[in-house]
C-alpha cells in the first residue's frame, strides 16, 4: 500500500522511544567521561587509612549480622552471647574512632 502523506506516517516526535534515545546517549557519554576524568586522576591513599575503613566496614558487617541474628535468637543463652558480642564489636568502632 502506499503512503498517503498524512501526519500518521510520520514517526511522532512525541514518541518516548525516539526522545529516549538521545537523552540516553548524552546519558552515557557523560558516565563514560566522568569515569574517566576519575581514572586519570591518581588518589593516593594512606595503607593505614585503608586498613581502618576495611575493618570498620567489617566490624559494621558483623555487627549487623549479630543484630540480625539476636533478633531471631530464642535462647537465653544464645541471646546473651549475640548481646556479648554486639558490646564487644561497639567498643571496637569505638576505639577504631
Amino acid at each position: 500500500m502506499a503512503s498517503s502523506g498524512l501526519l500518521a506516517d510520520k514517526p511522532s516526535t512525541s514518541d518516548p522511544d525516539t526522545m529516549a534515545r538521545g537523552w540516553e546517549s548524552k546519558g552515557v557519554e557523560n558516565q563514560q567521561q566522568e569515569a574517566q576524568d576519575r581514572s586519570s586522576v591518581p588518589v593516593r591513599t594512606d595503607p593505614a587509612d585503608v586498613a581502618r575503613r576495611t575493618e570498620r566496614e567489617t566490624l559494621m558487617l558483623s555487627r549487623t549480622r549479630a543484630l540480625a541474628d539476636l533478633q531471631q535468637a530464642c535462647a537465653p543463652a544464645h541471646r546473651s552471647m549475640l548481646e556479648h558480642a554486639i558490646r564487644a564489636l561497639d567498643e571496637r568502632l569505638a576505639a577504631l574512632g
